[in-house]
């Protein structure tokens, strides 16, 4: 069974390695490109809480057998026990440990009923032996940290009703227990809450971040190592990076396949020029002037990979692993080239790219559709209502409740009460409104529940914040404010003056 499910995984691996699909190919002449908008029927859906942990059971446990070599209890052989079976009440919640995509939902002879979810960073878990799985956990379906996956059972090959959780990362079966624990969720026998102390390195807002994917196909780093990086090209990649939310290492990638680092900047034949080799059509449409002269000069390194980290995240590179795969084949499209720049980018050190688990592409203000209606009379104020009973409650980065919230998770919470699931992070939030879920609110039209989008940490062109409207008369919020102040009723009167300010209403 341990051989089955390191295939399963080695098969989901491969899978979410394939880049996307390209209509055609172009082999020479590397050069950034005008971006191609791909429409992500995953944007319609949740985007799952990611970078928390926890039990996956909903209440106390205890742990009846561990990771390690065992007699099986039906088999009768020794073998491998590749996970720990936990015990609980009768029909305990079988709840997802992490936020991830499901992969497998279905009845195996010996698994019984099991749920096998992908995380970010090769990891899997598996939820075995189940007296049920929960309608609507399916293949495919995204999950948060805590959502029911279905009920404790003994299906399967199984004595007695308890949970088998196992834990794989890259293919390989681990130890669950120090597993969990470094992770912040110790199996200890207590229900862990989804609230991390502290945002972990690469968290944003809505606690999401993602590592870069691994490289598919290459050709030029089959052959061409990596080279060293000049230290004042190096800082230009981290000061890129720092202001555009990116690991610097993937800049470094795209320099090191363009260029050399800058070694040979010479025009292609393609007419691409500078550091980081733009088209001068596309440069003049993404351009930065980084060094602050005044100009925003094509061959001038500063410029030319500022504009490069700005051309990047325009072409999608917050959005998901694809959406990495997405930018650099708008950069080139050669699927080679995607590989190419992922493999010197893990060469100089991979990275969290400070960005979300879905891939939804920037939302349009299109034309509300004949479907598209307003939230039904009463339910604004059922949101409105739950979003009440958690004021004076704290605000934690990257916290999805029950007892801490950031505010866009505080927002999706809310809206859940009536039914409603929307993507986890602010700027997600607005981009599937603008897919067909909302309609954008002229200010001084807005009503209680509307949403307000605006700019914050995260500089002047990306939503940082979100919060509803609570009474439109006094100008007043209900959100999650801040570290310092936690879920507050506010006051959004000077926020008109923000570089980026929306009113969005959700659609019923």
């Amino acid at each position: 069974m341990t051989k089955l499910l390191a295939t399963l995984a080695a098969l989901i691996t491969a899978l979410l390695a394939v880049p996307i699909a390209c209509a055609a190919l172009v082999t020479s002449g590397s050069a950034a490109a005008e971006p191609e908008m791909v429409t992500d029927p995953g944007c319609l859906q949740a985007a799952p809480a990611a970078g928390q942990w926890r039990a996956p059971l909903a209440t106390g446990y205890a742990i009846t057998s561990r990771f390690g070599m065992r007699l099986h209890p039906v088999r009768r052989v020794w073998k491998l026990h590749n996970g720990v079976d936990l015990v609980a009440p009768p029909a305990t919640p079988v709840v997802a440990a992490a936020g991830g995509t499901v992969t497998t939902a279905s009845s195996h002879p010996a698994w019984g009923n099991h749920v096998l979810i992908h995380h970010t960073g090769g990891i899997t878990t598996l939820y075995a032996h189940l007296a049920t799985i929960k309608g609507g956990i399916k293949p495919g379906s995204r999950v948060a940290a805590g959502q029911v996956l279905g009920v404790q059972g003994s299906t399967g090959y199984s004595t007695g009703a308890h949970l088998h959780f196992t834990v794989t990362v890259n293919g390989t079966d681990v130890d669950p227990q120090p597993f969990m624990t470094s992770h912040g969720a110790p199996l200890d026998g207590h229900p862990t809450a989804t609230t991390p102390a502290r945002p972990t390195e690469g968290t944003v807002e809505g606690g999401v971040g993602f590592d870069l994917p691994q490289p598919a196909v290459r050709q030029d780093s089959l052959h061409n190592p990596a080279l060293p990086i000049p230290a004042e090209v190096e800082k230009l990649y981290k000061d890129a990076a720092t202001k555009y939310g990116l690991p610097w290492t993937l800049l470094a990638g795209i320099g090191m396949e363009e260029t050399a680092h800058g070694r040979n900047t010479s025009t292609s034949s393609a007419g691409a020029q500078g550091l980081m080799q733009f088209m001068p059509a596309t440069f003049a449409h993404y351009g930065v002037d980084a060094n602050h002269d005044g100009r925003t000069v094509i061959t001038d390194p500063a410029d030319s990979i500022h504009s490069a980290a700005n051309y990047l995240v325009a072409s999608g590179a917050l959005k998901g692993p694809d959406g990495i795969r997405r930018a650099l084949f708008a950069y080139n499209h050669a699927d080679w080239y995607i590989g190419d720049v992922l493999h010197y980018a893990h060469t100089y050190g991979g990275g969290t790219v400070t960005g979300t688990t879905t891939n939804c592409e920037p939302g349009v203000e299109a034309p509300v559709g004949p479907g598209a209606e307003p939230l039904p009379a009463g339910e604004s104020d059922l949101v409105l209502a739950w979003a009440k009973t958690k004021l004076g409650g704290p605000y934690i980065m990257g916290a999805a409740g029950p007892t801490a919230y950031d505010c866009s998770s505080y927002v999706q919470a809310a809206y859940r009460t009536v039914g409603i699931t929307m993507p986890r992070t602010a700027g997600d939030q607005r981009d599937w409104l603008a897919a067909g879920h909302g309609q954008r609110i002229p200010a001084g039209q807005e009503k209680p529940g509307d949403l307000i989008f605006i700019n914050s940490y995260l500089g002047p062109t990306r939503i940082g914040h979100v919060a509803l409207v609570w009474n439109p008369k006094t100008k007043q919020t209900i959100e999650a404010a801040s570290s310092n102040r936690g879920i507050i009723i506010g006051d959004y009167k000077s926020w008109t003056s923000k570089q980026i300010f929306e009113i969005w209403r959700v659609n019923g």
